[in-house]
């Protein structure tokens, strides 16, 4: 299965624009997870220059994300990001063919070379070491991330997988 994949990197005209910025961008996620193709977004501070910031969303297809752009929401969310609250934004697409995971478990030195399916990327990530059992550290939606995971799958602390 390909996977279309978006990346932005925005710089924003104020640290009060950005501010203003994060409420709109607050409320994205309830819009994403009711659309059909959409599998994960992330935004974070660019680790090297704290003015620029970068979002990578994961799409089943390129429609899919044309259907986001279409969105009454997304729509008026950029008119109004592009009234003055942006400087610059940068916008690269292409499409994902053949993701995988390599994990090496910590424990046992277990070696997985396997296909990725980002559809099921937190179900996937939370299975453990098959080996030893070992549980690889998953981070799904927390109050102060910004990733919004479709297929999100809750783990307990004993990291048994629940949902």
């Amino acid at each position: 299965m390909s996977v279309y994949l978006s990346m932005q990197r925005v710089r924003f005209s104020s640290p009060d624009a950005y501010l203003k910025f994060k409420v709109v961008f607050g409320d994205v996620r309830h819009h994403l997870m009711t659309l059909p193709g959409f599998l994960h977004l992330t935004w974070w501070e660019h680790p090297d220059d704290p003015t620029w910031y970068n979002e990578v969303s994961f799409w089943a297809s390129k429609e899919a994300l044309t259907d986001w752009h279409m969105n009454t929401y997304h729509k008026h969310a950029k008119e109004w990001a592009a009234g003055g609250a942006i400087m610059e934004d940068i916008i690269t697409n292409f499409e994902l063919v053949g993701t995988r995971l390599l994990r090496i478990c910590p424990t046992c030195g277990n070696f997985q070379d396997a296909a990725f399916d980002l559809t099921q990327e937190q179900a996937t990530l939370a299975k453990p070491c098959p080996q030893c059992g070992f549980h690889f550290p998953v981070l799904g939606e927390t109050p102060t991330s910004s990733a919004v995971f479709k297929d999100l799958v809750k783990v307990e602390s004993n990291g048994a997988m629940v949902g």
